[in-house]
């Protein structure tokens, strides 16, 4: 091996490491701060240390006492959900807290995850609606629309209203499945590999996770396109960009995209669509105003 390769792959095994450390120093923190009364088991005589004795957090999870010393001690060894499951009920750890040993197991926690942002803070509904007419919408990493104003739904309704055919409240599936005639998306072939680039990205944090797994199989099978750009395995940042937008009412809108992270919310974001044009700003209001004006000149039989 060359110096090179042996600097890159001591570089490439650091962040796991630093991920075993930070496990084992959570794993003290929280076994110091459960009392045995707790639990259910004697307070016992000569503690030395506050909290449970490892011993009995393997007793508790049904583990190895070796195994589990192991994995406070940071040493690189595998931990199934199930396993780990079993140690944060030994824990008393709160869904929050489940989520974070997960991360540091490096296991994915499709669950844990679900019940962290199962909705959007009203608060920021006031806040959609306040950026009316600029378009304005919280989604999750998956594209799914969580909340919207008036003037989103107005100009991008395929990704707003499941009453469309194949309708789902999720702006990707509607970029990709409504047929070119009448989707209002125009820019699509330059936007569509990096928004599938953005959402690559953000699977990597979610493999294995049931939801997001069926999400990519039931929109490889209704998009052959996607698919492709799927299996290309390009990922890309999120990063402000152009889209432009028909609508049968006005014509051509170009809006800049914006996003913006949800505080305490890390799988949510905050897109605002903002006009490039004081022309695009007046066709905006005009949609905004019109919500039920149809985006498309024609509709299928």
């Amino acid at each position: 091996m060359t110096v090179l390769e042996h600097r890159t792959s001591t570089a490439a095994k650091e962040p796991a490491k630093q991920r075993r450390t930070e496990l084992a120093a959570f794993l003290k923190a929280c076994r110091a701060r459960v009392a045995p009364q707790d639990v259910g088991l004697p307070p016992g005589l000569r503690r030395r240390t506050p909290g449970l004795r490892r011993e009995e957090v393997a007793q508790l999870a049904g583990v190895g006492v070796t195994w589990y010393t192991w994995l406070e001690q940071g040493r690189p060894i595998n931990a199934s959900e199930q396993v780990m499951g079993a140690v944060a009920r030994a824990l008393l750890l709160d869904e929050v807290e489940r989520v974070h040993l997960f991360r540091l197991a490096g296991l994915a926690t499709p669950e844990a995850e679900a019940s962290l942002c199962p909705t959007v803070d009203p608060v920021l509904q006031v806040v959609l609606d306040g950026l009316t007419p600029m378009p304005a919408a919280i989604s999750n990493r998956r594209f799914d629309v969580l909340a919207y104003n008036t003037a989103y739904d107005a100009l991008f309704p395929g990704a707003t209203r499941t009453t469309t055919p194949n309708g789902r409240r999720n702006s990707m599936w509607c970029a990709f499945t409504v047929p070119d005639c009448c989707n209002p998306f125009l820019n699509r072939e330059e936007e569509l590999p990096r928004m599938v680039g953005v959402m690559r990205a953000a699977y990597a944090s979610h493999v294995g996770e049931p939801a997001w797994e069926d999400w990519v199989r039931e929109l490889s099978a209704a998009s052959p396109r996607f698919r492709e750009l799927w299996a290309g395995q390009q990922v890309a940042p999120t990063v402000t960009t152009l889209k432009v937008f028909r609508h049968a009412g006005v014509g051509v809108i170009r809006v800049q995209a914006a996003y913006l992270t949800v505080p305490g919310a890390p799988e949510l974001y905050l897109v605002v669509y903002t006009p490039e044009a004081e022309q695009d700003r007046a066709k905006l209001e005009w949609v905004t105003a019109h919500p039920d004006a149809p985006v498309s000149d024609h509709v299928h039989g």
